[in-house]
């Protein structure tokens, strides 16, 4: 079984993606436009732009979301993103945290080397994950 979260945004899905690959070294591997869709002429000409779907992909992973149509009010959800290192985590902490509001600094728990929360400029919530092994 595998999770892949899929984020709702209200016109910033294609900003959003590009930043997030940045952030975490991915690449935008899928991204379509309710324009480029095959339901396009069934669509409002105001929504063509939109993103419909795209996906982030990295080794370990991948996330996708989209633009909801005009005024949805979709939940937004949260993220936990586990790497590897305590240095991974700091970047990757610092890189989403540009623009937003940490609401938990990243520093370590009783379960991670290093643990933290934020909300990204996009209103996203995330929380990066070091974790520690059992006994550490």
């Amino acid at each position: 079984m595998q999770f892949i979260p899929y984020l709702d945004f209200d016109g910033s899905a294609r900003e959003a993606f590009d930043f997030y690959a940045k952030a975490f070294n991915g690449k935008v591997t899928a991204r379509m436009s309710y324009g480029e869709s095959p339901m396009a002429a069934q669509m409002p000409p105001e929504t063509h732009g939109r993103v419909m779907h795209s996906q982030l992909e990295v080794p370990s992973g991948i996330l996708m979301g989209a633009d909801g149509p005009p005024g949805s009010t979709r939940s937004t959800g949260c993220v936990n993103v586990s790497v590897d290192s305590p240095d991974e985590a700091e970047r990757v902490f610092a890189a989403l945290s540009e623009g937003g509001e940490v609401t938990m600094a990243i520093g370590e728990t009783f379960w991670a080397h290093r643990f933290g929360m934020l909300t990204d400029r996009f209103g996203k919530g995330w929380m990066v994950n070091c974790l520690k092994t059992p006994g550490q």
